[in-house]
Parts: structure tokens; sequence; C-alpha cells
């Protein structure tokens, strides 16, 4: 039993020997946590690189100098996102050097989808904002004039929609029917809109 346990740990730390990273080291950086690279995830490289490394975090984790399209992440990684980055042979493969390496694209959040209409607001200049959130998580929620927004946006409309039937209840008081109060508008009880 000892010598099966012996040959299993020593397949287990082959396998998994923590590889001897030092300042100045070309990595690859694994892509698996990137969420904001365009296209089908199944079709995107799993890793991308060659970075240099900045600096070594004791055993778990590696600083990285990122390129330009990816300076919106942090340059810190874990050790297990990291992966030693071989050059290949030149005389094998002459033309593996002159390709330049391609960086996924990332997506640009240049015009962003409102989601919905959290709140309205109306100042003393008569001027109306709204409280808009966006589809895209990395933008926060903010407050917007009303003549910035296209009118025509759903979620506008269904806001709109919502505030009217708050403001518009019905009461029946003394048989009078249903009062707006938009205005002073009485129905009769079998008034139909």
């Amino acid at each position: 039993m000892e010598d099966s346990f012996a040959y299993a740990k020593d397949k287990w730390d082959k396998s998994h020997a923590t590889p001897d990273l030092k300042v100045g080291d070309l990595v690859l950086v694994s892509t698996t946590n990137f969420n904001n690279i365009k296209g089908c995830k199944n079709l995107k490289d799993s890793f991308t690189g060659p970075f240099f490394i900045k600096a070594v975090y004791g055993e778990n984790a590696v600083e990285v100098e990122l390129s330009e399209e990816l300076s919106n992440k942090h340059p810190t990684f874990p050790l297990r996102w990291i992966k030693p980055y071989k050059s290949s042979d030149a005389e094998k493969f002459p033309l593996r050097n002159k390709v330049p390496q391609v960086i996924p694209p990332i997506e640009s959040s240049g015009r962003r989808k409102i989601t919905k209409v959290l709140k309205e607001r109306k100042l003393r200049t008569n001027q109306v904002r709204k409280y808009l959130r966006y589809s895209d998580p990395a933008c926060e929620d903010e407050w917007l004039p009303e003549k910035d927004i296209p009118k025509a946006t759903k979620p506008v409309r269904r806001f709109r929609q919502t505030r009217n039937n708050s403001i518009t209840k019905s009461y029946s008081f003394l048989g009078a029917g249903n009062v707006s109060l938009k205005g002073i508008f009485i129905y009769p009880k079998d008034h139909k809109r």
C-alpha cells in the first residue's frame, strides 16, 4: 500500500510542479475569466500573450506588463492562470516569429444600452432628469437630462406607463365612480374606458 501511495504522490508532483518564474520571463495569461472579449467563448484563444513578468508575489501570484488593449485589467494574476511561454525554434518554424501576436478584441461600450429607468426628478429649472440603468455591468447608474435620452426607447415608455398607472388611481366613493388624479374627471360606475 505504501508503494502505491508513493507512486501516486510522485506522479502528482511531476504533473503539478510549480513553474520557476522570475522577473523578466515571458508568460501567457489565461482568458477564461476575461468577460469582455468579443465573439464566441468556445472559439476564443484560451491564452493570450506573451507578457513580461514585472513582479513575483511568493508562490501564488505574478504581476505582468499588459498591452494597451488589456490595460483595463488588473495586472496581477494567480499562478493557475499563468503558463510559461515557450518560444518556437526559428529554424523549424520560420514564419512564427514574423506573424505579430494578435490580442483578442475587447468590447467597447461606446453606445450604452438602457435597460431600465429607475427614477425621475424635476429640477427647479423645469428640467427633467431620469435615473438610468445600463445593460453593461461595468457602467454605473446615472442621472441624465430627458433631452439626452431618445424618446422612443422601450424602457422610457415602460417607465412612463408604470408612472401613469401609479398616478391614476380609481376611487369609488359615494357612488361617484372613478376619479382621476390627473384632472377632475368623474366617470359613472358603469363607464368603460
